[in-house]
């Protein structure tokens, strides 16, 4: 194998094109490619720095991005990413998550991996193990070159589809220059190497050996891949029709095809029938449990393919309330309108009629603190018999987590003298902002903050037998000219895991329309916080609306004005309360039709003049 050396490598980077850069594809420490691909160990370390490039959205900040949360650090890298994006302010030089470059730098390192593996010497007495490993550890590559590709596809649309590693001149800039292969294109390699791979892949992995790709990981990647081409983002889309190489090709179809959604759903029920995952269900009689342990315990019952993560509270930190029993940063606030989201445990939306929705008044009960019911009093009946995922999902004020060491309900609104104080860190840089809300799922009760106590032990589901449910539920209903018992079932048994009335529950329920907005809704709820609904709003092409609108959280940091116009002392948590329940705009957010895609970074397409812009940039 001809040696590549790593200053070579650094000189080639700087002067290819991105998806055509020569980096190295193990640590620095290793001066060529022969020494990585003629020792089976090194050859593993460079499988796993693979492995280290799949998604982790635990932390990302992502959920701010969107119609979830605000972040709240104005200060920090993440909030301020998130403000680029509310804003409309990112551009083809500054988009903090675009990955272009990241991302095929991870594909050319799969390239050489998978071209190589097959070549890899073994030693004589370890030829049984690795003729069973060397073939996963390829199809493992390939899932994860896939994975790769999915990522750039769910962002750009049409990219490079780049897979062989060719070493050229770098002086040779003809050779460099790549076209971008059409959508359809890109979505059939992805589909392709999921199929082309699953028959190398084991069901099940033993206990050490969890993480890895399995055939469940691969079919529900297709599965994904398949419901995004499917989705109007891609699937007909008259806003690309125009975006064409130079030689004419079309990289968008713009010709809805309802067949689409149909392999979609083909796709997601090749996972369920399996018939290896459950959903996960230790707490049938609690439901706000039942949802809620799962992430913050490493499952793999629900889970098809976790990102392992080591034990750390860091996250638990960032997210917990800032007020002196919980220690936290209070990193994320909730908005009000993925509060309203949430449906009446009866299973209509507040803003339907009979759903017992109250807006005023208060009510007493127990609430789930984590480790067990306790008393929560003062509760606003606005988070009263709500969808029991609420409880899991979000603090609000009054709340519960962990009574018996904090002693106290969570306190969001206003209260105390001088600047005023709440839990949710509306004081100090930020402290002319409202709030009212924190996040809580994915929060471990096993770590005490304030005691210094225990720590976390959760995973990040990349993918989860929820999400493929509702991937099915939602093909089906696109498919079908109105829903049927298919539709029904799938989205049925995520609900019924939280004791969620089945649908159809409202007359709406029984359209094709109507049923699309509850699925829409469900992803919302159960698959909040998880990286989903930045993509999802995008590929329904809805962003247009939900994204570009003021945005609303709780009246945490009254005018004293007010606090003096309720009568009470003004200092007291009496007259914070007076004036905390009510919305107020902390943003007005601006999303307009370029943003649907990103635009290829405009250094690239400095580069390579076969590059041609999407829509807008």
């Amino acid at each position: 194998m001809k040696k590549i050396n790593i200053i070579l490598l650094l000189v080639i980077s700087l002067t290819s094109l991105s998806c055509k850069k020569y980096l190295d594809v193990v640590p620095a420490e290793f001066a060529t490619e022969e020494d990585v691909f003629t020792n089976i160990n090194l050859t593993e370390q460079a499988l796993a720095r693979l492995y280290n490039a799949l998604p982790n959205d635990l932390g990302s900040d992502i959920s701010a991005y969107t119609d979830e949360t605000y972040h709240q650090w104005f200060d920090n890298a993440g909030g301020i990413d998130a403000y680029k994006y509310n804003l409309g302010s990112w551009s083809n030089t500054d988009n903090p998550i675009g990955n272009w470059a990241g991302k095929y730098q991870d594909i050319r390192r799969a390239n050489i991996f998978i071209q190589n593996i097959d070549a890899v010497p073994i030693p004589l007495n370890r030829a049984d193990y690795y003729g069973i490993w060397k073939p996963r550890y390829k199809a493992e590559a390939r899932f994860i070159r896939a994975q790769f590709y999915f990522e750039l596809f769910k962002r750009y649309g049409a990219v490079p589809l780049v897979t062989e590693k060719t070493v050229v001149d770098p002086s040779d800039i003809e050779n460099t220059m790549v076209f971008r292969n059409s959508v359809d294109e890109i979505v059939s390699f992805i589909v392709s190497e999921c199929d082309g791979i699953v028959n190398d892949l084991p069901l099940t992995h033993e206990s050490a050996q969890i993480g890895r790709i399995t055939k469940g990981a691969a079919l529900a990647l297709k599965s994904r891949t398949l419901l995004y081409a499917a989705s109007p983002l891609f699937n007909g889309n008259p806003l690309y029709a125009g975006i064409r190489n130079s030689d004419g090709k079309a990289l968008f179809n713009a010709t809805y095809d309802r067949e689409k959604w149909k392999r979609a759903a083909d796709a997601a029920k090749q996972v369920i029938d399996l018939g290896i995952y459950a959903l996960y269900n230790p707490f049938p009689t609690n439901p706000v449990q039942n949802y809620a342990a799962q992430f913050y315990t490493r499952d793999y019952s629900e889970t098809i393919l976790p990102r392992i993560l080591t034990n750390s509270t860091t996250y638990d930190g960032n997210h917990l309330p800032n007020g002196p029993p919980f220690k936290g940063s209070a990193k994320l606030t909730p908005l009000q309108e993925f509060v309203d989201a949430f449906e009446m445990s009866n299973g209509i939306p507040i803003n339907e009629p009979g759903s017992g929705y109250q807006i005023n008044g208060t009510w007493n009960g127990q609430l789930w603190d984590g480790l067990k019911f306790s008393a929560a009093t003062g509760l606003s009946n606005m988070y009263r018999n709500r969808d029991p995922r609420f409880y899991a999902t979000v603090f609000f004020q009054y709340s519960l987590w962990r009574f018996d060491a904090n002693k106290r309900g969570i306190k969001l609104a206003w209260w105390g003298g001088g600047n005023g104080q709440t839990d949710g860190w509306a004081t100090g840089k930020a402290g002319t902002s409202p709030w009212g809300y924190n996040v809580r799922k994915f929060l471990s009760p096993e770590y005490d903050r304030n005691a210094g106590t225990g720590t976390a032990r959760r995973n990040f589901p990349i993918f989860r037998l929820a999400e493929i449910y509702l991937n099915y539920a939602e093909a089906m209903n696109e498919y079908l000219d109105q829903p049927d018992v298919r539709v029904y079932d799938y989205i049925n048994r995520v609900r019924q895991r939280v004791s969620m009335p089945a649908l159809p529950v409202i007359s709406s329920d029984n359209s094709k329309a109507g049923m699309r907005n509850r699925i829409q809704n469900e992803r919302r709820i159960e698959l909040a916080f998880e990286g989903s609904r930045f993509w999802d709003v995008r590929r329904w092409m809805i962003a247009k609306r939900v994204d570009n609108m003021p945005v609303n959280v709780l009246n945490a940091r009254p005018s004293a004005a007010e606090l003096t116009a309720t009568g009470l002392n003004i200092t007291s948590e009496a007259a914070g309360l007076a004036v905390f329940y009510k919305p107020v705009v902390i943003q007005n957010r601006v999303f307009t039709d370029k943003h649907y895609l990103m635009p290829i970074p405009q250094n690239e397409m400095d580069k390579d003049p076969n590059l041609v812009q999407n829509l807008g940039w």
